[in-house]
């Protein structure tokens, strides 16, 4: 028989049929060597397979799983309907010997035996075998009967019929021992089945547990909802728990394994309020993130979540009292210029604080004292001298302290007069006017006011000591103490005010001293009466009289600061008393009747006096009309239930101081017995759901002020500058910011002012009474008005001047190089009206301080230096300045047009030269992301203007040679290139002996262009791989300069990677590129400035940290601009430390602060927005906001105090404090101005010529130094040591400090008598050792002191001792101990590289060609020596 041939996989029919085959599901088997599918085609395989195979595959799986549960359904059946028969279960025995053999019987023999056998027996009963006698034999075999029925139930060939219940027992059991019997597939099987069910039980429980959990926690987050000030819709907004949450994790210490993934999803990013949750959504929000949380964890949540809670509330509150500010500002500001008088508002707060009882004062904070007051306000001997507590200061501060400051030449003398006026006055009144007294009336009774004030000083502290001892009393008869009411309203009680006994006695007490406290006492009755369900108020005519005695500071103040005279002479001070005694009487009788008249309309006056105010002041005391001369108010009353008003109201109106406290007593805000407030409620309100005072600062930073942008509009006379002008706005401090004036606030800074003044613990009635007085009492004189407009208009006009002549630059210079040609500028002007000004033109250039001479002989005008020189020619031209000005940007505009496509050319680079200044100010700090800005503003100008060159570009830095001298005095570090160029140039040096023209460039201070470097012989190649035939292309280098024209640098530009040869660089491009290299300059030098202020925060930090142990933290913010204007900044946190003074210096990129991450921490940013100290408690903690200004008054850097659970710092901390913030704003100030060049470089110490940003720390102690030392030089060297010469036996702590301050200024006395002896070192005490100290540089390399002598000389002296000392020389010369010490400390660690720069500083070159050059570059390479 033939072989059949073998069929080929490979032949046309068979690769069908696999197609098919394939299309169906099948695979194809692997025949030799194939090619593998494209992945489309094995996608699409894949796809048709699953498609296909996978349906089938499924409907299987489930046709067996089907039958499976029918069958295992049937078994159960038949069980239910027959059980397994119990016997069968003495079979099992878990006996491990007999185990598998019992397994084996089971499993193969008994379930076949046992049915037989139970059969014979049946058989044999029925065949009555077993009754047969033992003889007899039996036919019946049951042997053979046995035998016959296994063979024939075999169960391998026999059909199986149903088993009986004992058999099915059997086999039951059978499975249960095969289960037992170890080392098979069986047990095996069985003991993960019982590990899977202990697993499942497991995670039941689990289950279980979470389930339980959950819910719980669902309960507790719901409990916790209700902890939340709710708006009118129960709900609260999604914003404030997202920041909870994201607060949780910066306030909490964590480990730092789980800091990243504690929540169970990312945070969300809400900012908007509008978003809303009420309390199952709360519940199931919160839960979402915290699902994973531990029990510790979410306890430690819940408590955070209660604090957010009240921070939130605090918040709410904060803002309903911003709004009552933000409409007495608009009610202040009648002229609605925007701004009000700074110190008219500082001293009315304090009249009004002065004039409170001790027990409203407490809300209330000191409005003399930081931070209401600003820290350059304090006189430097309370700086460093003054020792006082601040608690023992205010209690002896009295009414009589804001007279102090009018400069009054005498008590007496003002009293005397005033009790003159009133004698005269009372003569002189008529009983049957009717009416109210006008003119010098109004006067004399602002004058018994004050003689009153004075009169009853002694008699308000007997009053005061009455009410103590009565409470004292009250105490120990087991009353309840007093409880402020907010605390009563917030918990809604409904029972009596345990308060009212004390208010009583306290009444009752007053009324025996005082005949008129019962104007309080019958004007809260009459309220109770009225209105049960508000609190009680005292009537107007005591709030009248009470703002008429604050508001006499005021009145009575001359510009000079001397007192009004006012009125006649008059009789004795005990007639005035007797009669101002009768005028109380009838007063109180009186105040009956008028508040029965009076209280009725209270609602409606208030609605109808106030139609424009907010919700939060819909209840504040109607304003009363205000005499033009003497400022007071006049009440509407009723002829007929007052018919004696014409007499009695004048002297009614003069109270004693202690009417004045009456208006603050505790029965002015005893509430009702029916009052009752919700929990929700803040301020008798309920809560809108909306922060309206959040976007103050955006709404009203330019409120009120006078811009002229006609300029701005479609037929302005500067068509051609708008464009320019709309980018310079955009490109100028946020929109949010407002900068500090010592003369005026503008709307968010008074807002602030006021809130911080109100401190935390301020009732409404007292919120209110503070808003009335402030708008009564704020009256601006008719000259005082006049000149605050003239100064908002000049600094209006002003503005628009800079800005019309910084547009003009920007327009003249298109290429944008950031100089104009002084011979350019005067060609065009002296074509100004054919030539007809050039004698003014020429007046104007002689009286123009010439900019510095440049190498090239042009004389280049910055633009500060062009706005300058404007400025005077407008000053020598006759006729109104603003048309001048006008009329010459006009015709300079004109003159100096360019054509759309240059516009649009120079718009462009200015943009791409804005992005590098922006760039170093928004990325911490870091100088590489300059780097990359600057080479891709070349990269894009070479694309656009540059017919697409190939360009290199590098940048470096001149260093001092310290290595190898020998090769030049300087060098030039390469410290970034462009990317092609890296392995050549980068970090590369370049010596003065090497071939290249950067040392020219940098000597000559001007541009060197090289069109061809083949052909000049002169050029260093880095690349030495080149080729010699492609070393072609163009080159040029421009030098680097600062603000002062030194030369710190080069910027190289080259085409040596563009092959073609008409790749030169033309005059456009290099005058770009000239502006590229300012640019550079401003961004590198204002990292350098904002190094040397972090530099001085870190030392002052330090320093204040072993000084004032009680602070919990301080955190320090730089505030970084955004994209323009109109986008809001952040701020990029650079430092903090904690309370063991342990530091944290965040390397780059720090963390970084927007405003919308956390609601809790917008006081950062409000501190910002207004440039002044901000008060809050956060998380319990009380914080202090401080923020750090640049010259223009704009707030830089905002440090974060946190005090911890103390409301303020003890005195001697407080004051370091003061000291602390006073140093670096002053240092910082120096620094800024030296790098914008308004302040030339002021070297007092010799370690502060160090130029890098190690200067800053250097300048804090220079400062603190000369502060000191001007304070010592104010001592009198004859009487200021007399409390330290009278000591016989040396008081340890100051010989210390005075042997430290011997040894300072003669160490050679160590060890000697001249120090160890007390009679020597007191003779030292003279004239002498205080010329000494006030001109010792602790940093002079003269001075050698050995530290460790002086700190063994200070062991064991603390601050606080000196501080309780109460000396003020003492404390002056340990101070001033302290400072030299850490200066000598500094010295130490600059001495290496000082000494260094200052040796090679001598040896540089002094050509005649060279020296001026040479002398400017030194002065500034150290600047960049270490920085780099």
């Amino acid at each position: 028989m033939a072989k059949e041939p073998k069929q080929s996989y490979n032949d046309p029919e068979t690769t069908a049929i696999w197609d098919q085959l394939a299309r169906r599901g099948k695979q194809r088997p692997q025949v030799g060597m194939q090619q593998p599918l494209s992945p489309r085609t094995d996608a699409r395989w894949k796809a048709i397979f699953y498609e296909n195979v996978q349906p089938r595959a499924l409907n299987l799986q489930n046709v067996k799983v089907g039958m499976l549960h029918k069958k295992k359904a049937q078994q159960e059946k038949v069980e239910k309907k027959v059980p397994p028969d119990s016997l069968s279960r003495e079979w099992f025995d878990e006996e491990a010997m007999t185990l598998e053999t019992r397994a084996y019987l089971l499993d193969k023999l008994l379930p076949t035996l046992v049915p037989g056998v139970e059969k014979l027996l049946k058989v044999a009963e029925r065949k009555k075998v077993l009754e047969a006698e033992p003889e007899q034999p039996c036919e019946f075999d049951p042997i053979n009967f046995l035998g016959e029925y296994l063979m024939r139930c075999n169960p391998s060939y026999a059909v199986s019929a149903p088993p009986d219940p004992y058999v099915r027992g059997i086999k039951a059991v059978t499975e249960e021992l095969k289960a037992q019997v170890p080392e098979t597939t069986l047990n095996k099987l069985a003991q993960l089945k019982v590990l899977v069910k202990e697993k499942r039980k497991q995670r039941e429980q689990v289950d279980e547990i979470k389930r339980r959990v959950k819910a719980m926690r669902k309960k507790a987050l719901a409990i916790q909802f209700r902890e939340w000030t709710l708006d009118i819709s129960s709900q609260i907004p999604l914003m404030m728990i997202q920041s909870a949450l994201k607060s949780f994790l910066d306030i909490h210490t964590l480990p730092t394994d789980i800091t990243e993934g504690i929540y169970a999803r990312a945070l969300e990013a809400i900012g908007t309020l509008e978003v809303k949750v009420n309390e199952e959504e709360f519940a199931e929000y919160v839960f979402s993130y915290i699902k994973n949380f531990t029990s510790d964890m979410f306890q430690e949540l819940l408590k955070h979540l209660l604090q957010c809670a009240n921070d939130a509330r605090e918040i709410i509150r904060h803002d309903m009292s911003r709004r009552i500010f933000f409409q007495l500002f608009l009610d202040c500001d009648c002229g609605k210029v925007g701004l009000l008088d700074r110190r008219r508002v500082l001293i009315l707060l304090e009249n009004f604080y002065n004039n409170c009882p001790e027990l409203v004062r407490k809300g209330f904070r000191n409005p003399g004292q930081w931070p209401v007051i600003e820290l350059d306000d304090i006189e430097l001997t309370e700086f460093w001298g003054d020792m006082e507590d601040d608690e023992q200061r205010l209690s002896q501060r009295n009414l009589l302290s804001k007279y102090s400051q009018l400069d009054l030449s005498g008590k007496a003398m003002v009293l005397s007069q005033i009790l003159k006026d009133i004698l005269s006055e009372d003569a002189v009144a008529a009983p049957d006017t009717g009416g109210t007294t006008e003119g010098p009336r109004d006067i004399s009774q602002e004058e018994i006011v004050l003689g009153q004030q004075v009169i009853s000083e002694v008699e308000m502290n007997a009053i005061q000591a009455t009410v103590l001892e009565e409470q004292a009393i009250e105490d120990q008869e087991g009353q309840v103490p007093t409880v402020v009411l907010e605390e009563q309203a917030a918990e809604g009680q409904k029972e009596q005010d345990p308060t009212a006994g004390l208010e009583e006695q306290a009444a009752e007490g007053q009324r025996e001293k005082d005949p008129t406290a019962s104007l309080e006492e019958q004007a809260a009755e009459g309220q109770k009466e009225q209105d049960p369900t508000t609190v009680a108020r005292p009537s107007a005519a005591t709030e009248d009289s009470f703002i008429g005695a604050m508001k006499l500071g005021l009145d009575t103040w001359e510009d000079d600061g001397n007192v009004k005279p006012k009125g006649p002479a008059a009789t004795s001070e005990s007639e005035a008393a007797v009669m101002l005694e009768q005028a109380s009487k009838e007063h109180d009788l009186s105040s009956d009747k008028q508040m029965s008249s009076e209280e009725p309309d209270l609602a409606a006056k208030t609605s109808t006096a106030e139609p424009a105010s907010s919700p939060g002041e819909e209840t504040t005391v109607p304003d009363k009309d205000v005499g033009a001369e003497g400022g007071h108010e006049h009440m509407e009353e009723s002829t007929e239930d007052q018919p004696t008003a014409g007499t009695s109201e004048p002297l009614a109106q003069a109270i004693t101081e202690s009417q004045v406290s009456g208006l603050f007593s505790e029965s002015s805000w005893k509430p009702s017995k029916s009052f009752e407030m919700a929990p929700q409620l803040i301020y008798g309100q309920s809560w809108s759901g909306d922060l309206e005072t959040a976007d103050l600062t955006f709404n009203y930073t330019d409120y009120g002020k006078e811009v002229r942008e006609d300029w701005n509009i479609e037929n302005t006379r500067f068509p051609g500058l708008r464009m320019n002008m709309i980018d310079i706005q955009s490109r100028g401090p946020p929109s949010s910011t407002s900068a500090f004036d010592k003369y005026s606030f503008n709307v968010p800074q008074f807002v602030q002012v006021m809130e911080t003044f109100i401190g935390e613990e301020v009732s409404l009635s007292d919120l209110k009474k503070l808003v009335k007085f402030m708008k009564q009492g704020y009256v601006l004189l008719e000259r005082e008005k006049i000149s605050l407009m003239e100064r908002i208009h000049h600094d209006a006009s002003l503005a628009r001047q800079q800005l019309l002549l910084t547009a003009l630059f920007e327009k003249w210079d298109n290429e944008c190089s950031g100089y104009l040609d002084m011979k350019e500028v005067d060609e065009v002007l002296n074509t100004f009206k054919e030539g007809m000004e050039k004698e003014a033109l020429e007046k104007a250039k002689l009286q123009l301080p010439m900019p510095l001479w440049h190498p090239s002989g042009v004389v280049k005008l910055s633009q500060k230096d062009f706005q300058t020189y404007i400025d005077l020619v407008i000053s020598e031209f006759t006729g109104n300045e603003d048309d001048v000005l006008d009329n010459i940007v006009e015709f300079l505009m004109t003159s100096v047009e360019k054509s759309h496509v240059e516009r649009l050319k120079g718009s462009a680079r200015r943009k791409w030269l804005h992005t590098i200044l922006h760039t170093a100010k928004t990325n911490g700090g870091s100088i590489d992301p300059v780097y990359q800005a600057v080479f891709k503003a070349l990269s894009r100008d070479a694309d656009a203007h540059g017919d697409s060159k190939k360009i290199s570009a590098s940048i470096a830095l001149l260093e001092y040679n310290i290595l190898l001298p020998e090769r030049g005095d300087v060098l030039l570090h390469y410290v970034a290139c462009t990317e092609d160029d890296a392995p050549y140039v980068l970090n590369q040096k370049l010596y003065m002996d090497m071939k290249g023209v950067s040392f020219a460039a940098a000597l000559d201070d001007k541009p060197i262009h090289v069109p061809r470097v083949q052909l000049h012989g002169n050029i260093h190649f880095w690349n030495c791989d080149r080729p010699e035939q492609e070393r072609k292309g163009s080159f040029l280098v421009l030098p680097l300069e600062d603000v002062r024209r030194r030369v710190f640098g080069i910027l190289g530009l080259d085409t040596l990677r563009d092959q073609n040869d008409q790749a030169i660089f033309v005059p456009h491009e290099i005058r770009f590129y000239q502006g590229v290299a300012k640019a550079f300059s401003l961004a590198y030098h204002h990292i350098r400035t904002q190094d040397s202020i972090k530099q001085m925060t870190v030392t002052a930090v330090e320093w204040l940290s072993t000084r004032a142990p009680s602070l919990q933290a301080i955190t320090a913010y730089f505030m970084e601009p955004g994209k323009d204007r109109m986008h809001d900044y952040t701020l990029r946190k650079v430092m903090t430390t904690n309370q063991k003074g342990c530091m944290e210096i965040f390397p780059h990129p720090a963390p970084v602060l927007i405003r919308n991450d956390t609601i809790f921490s917008d006081y950062l940013f409000k501190c910002i927005d207004c440039a002044e100290a901000v008060t809050v408690c956060v998380y319990e903690n009380h914080h202090i906001a401080v923020p750090l200004r640049d010259p223009a008054g704009y707030a830089i850097v905002v440090f974060d105090i946190n005090l911890g659970q103390r409301p303020r710092l003890p005195s001697c901390e407080h004051k370091d404090l003061q000291k602390m913030l006073k140093m670096v704003q002053a240092g910082s100030s120096e620094i800024l101005k030296e790098d914008s060049g308004d302040l030339d470089p002021y070297y007092v110490l010799e370690a502060e010529y160090v130029g890098d940003w190690r200067r800053g720390g250097v300048l804090f102690y220079r400062f603190m130094l000369q502060d000191l030392q001007n304070c010592i030089w104010n001592l009198d060297p004859e009487h200021s040591f007399d409390e330290i010469k009278k000591h016989k036996r040396p008081p340890l702590l100051v010989h210390q400090i005075l042997k430290c301050v011997l040894l300072i200024l003669y160490p050679q006395w160590a060890g000697t008598e001249e120090v160890e002896n007390w009679t020597c070192c007191i003779e030292k005490l003279d004239g002498d050792l205080i010329e000494n100290i006030c001109y010792f540089d602790p940093t002079a390399a003269y001075v050698q002191i050995r530290s460790e002598v002086l700190y063994r000389c200070l062991q064991g002296v603390r601050r606080i001792d000196v501080w309780k000392l109460g000396s003020t020389p003492v404390e002056y010369l340990y101070n001033w101990t302290l400072t030299c010490l850490s200066l000598i400390e500094l010295a130490k660690k600059l001495q290496c590289s000082q000494t260094t720069i200052s040796q090679s500083s001598k040896q540089l070159l002094q050509s005649p060609i060279q020296s001026r050059q040479i002398s400017e570059i030194s002065d500034n390479i150290s600047q960049t020596f270490s920085s780099t």
